[in-house]
This record gives C-alpha cells, structure tokens and sequence, in this order.
C-alpha cells in the first residue's frame, strides 16, 4: 500500500499508473464506485468492480472493458492500508476517456437507524441504472431531507412505487421473508443489496422480488443499505413537510444481520473469490 493524499485525485495513464492529476476531469463523470475500506478490509469488493466496468464501457465511449480492469488493478493496491477510506473511481467521457480515483476519507458513522423523507414528486433521474449520471440530483434530494430532520429521501415512481433512496438500497420484511424491488424496477444494481440476498441464502432465508407502494413500506421493517453505512433500520418516515411519524416496526434480527454484514469482508489486494455463510 501506497500513501496518498485524501484530497488528491489520483489520474489512470496505461504507461505510468496512477498519477496525480494535474486537474480534475472537466465536467461531471459519467461513471463513480465507492466502497468503504476500514484497516484494508474491503466488502464485496469484486461486485463493486464489476458493477463500474459494466456501466463505464457503457456510457464512455472508446473505453475498453481490458483498460477498466487495467486501471482497478492499479487502484487495489494504490488504496491506504490504515484507517476508514471511502474511495471513489471515476470515469469521465471526452475526446479522451479518462479514469480517475479519488481516495476520500470515510465520512463518520452515521446513526444506528434512519429517518427518510417522502419528497412531494417522484423520482427524477434520468438513469437510475447507473451510478454516476444523477449524482447532483440525488445530492440536492438529501440536502432537501437533512432540511427537514430527516436522514436521506425516498424515491418512488409515477404509479407510487417505492424504488429507494437517494443514496441506499431498501429492503423490507414480511414475517420470515426478506423482500427486495422486482427486477423490472429502474433501481441502481445495489452491491449491499446482492450481499444480504447471498447472506439470506446461507441462512435459508426466504427471498422474495416485489413492487410494494410507499404507504406499504411504511408499515413494513425497512432497512436502508449501502457500502458506506451497511444496514440501517428505517426508524420513521417524514412527508413532504417534514412532519414525521414513527416506523411501524423495528425487530431485533436488525443487529444479527449487521453483524454479518460487517465480518464478511476480504482483503482488497486479494483476487475475487466467493465468501462463506456466515455462522
């Protein structure tokens, strides 16, 4: 491991590696990752990967999958080896394709449970898909929900269906079964997400893939997951003016799970490789 400065972005060169970027990309990027390293120790890290390679070949053009890999293999080892990190890879579309890594300090742990905020319109991004397009939409949406006491906001279609947060993944129980969004909604491919459906399994957990609306959700357990803050129960739910309410439900299994969640995790410098069931 290599010491790097937090506030340096680090530029992808095929002949010299990671280099300090003279400036930063113009523009917005297409494409960002992020994954919490804390002490080296990485989750899923190979999901999250996947996931960048997959969406940045896809929305910058002229950039090959073979670069991509290039460039995450550099980053693996570029990654500071104490303390909590929040790294961000980026891919900026241009006459040029540009990949870059920012390595971020993580930000503070946030608290145990979340409040979200129901915002009077439904979603507006233009590619829910893809992480990276949409991220000075879905900033303004959480700095409207913190306006209001709340912690982040929840997104929804036309129709009324819950989709997720601005910045998390959610999953909801119903008795003994997990349940997470039907795989038809325009909801961003959650690593977090994928890692409790594989947890769920080694612990012959019901899943189930579902449309549920919001008024639903909210009397349901809810969890908010995502790489930086792990699992999150949904402790009350804000309208659109702040007024909030009480979550219907918040269950003890919510500490078992993220015990799990947080020992599962690999070294990032490692080659991808399945974990095992958590005992």
């Amino acid at each position: 491991m290599l010491t790097v400065r937090a506030d340096e972005r680090l530029a992808w060169d095929p002949d010299s590696g990671l280099v300090p970027a003279p400036d930063r990309p113009p523009g917005e990027p297409a494409v960002v990752d992020s994954w919490l390293v804390t002490d080296e120790r990485v989750r899923d890290l190979p999901l999250h990967e996947e996931r960048f390679v997959r969406a940045s070949t896809e929305l910058v053009p002229g950039l090959r999958a073979a670069a991509v890999h290039d460039f995450l293999g550099a980053v693996r080892h570029r990654l500071p080896g104490h303390g909590r990190w929040f790294p961000r890879v980026e891919a900026y579309t241009g006459a040029r394709p540009r990949l870059a890594l920012w390595p971020r300090p993580a930000p503070e742990p946030g608290e145990a449970e979340i409040t979200l905020w129901i915002p009077p319109a439904a979603d507006p991004r233009r590619r829910p898909t893809v992480k990276g397009p949409d991220l000075r939409v879905l900033a303004e949406l959480r700095d409207r929900a913190r306006a209001r006491g709340a912690d982040d906001a929840l997104l929804y279609d036309r129709r009324g269906t819950a989709l997720e947060s601005a910045h998390s993944a959610l999953v909801w129980w119903r008795g003994g079964t997990l349940c997470v969004p039907d795989r038809a909604l325009p909801v961003l491919p959650s690593v977090t997400r994928i890692h409790l459906e594989r947890l769920a399994a080694c612990w012959r957990c019901p899943v189930r893939h579902e449309r549920v609306s919001v008024a639903e959700l909210m009397e349901l357990e809810t969890w908010s997951v995502n790489a930086l803050h792990g699992l999150r129960p949904v402790r009350a739910w804000a309208d659109a003016a702040g007024r909030t309410r009480a979550a219907a439900r918040i269950s003890a299994r919510a500490a078992e799970w993220r015990q799990a969640v947080s020992h599962r995790a690999v070294l990032p410098v490692l080659p991808a490789r399945e974990q095992p069931c958590a005992p």
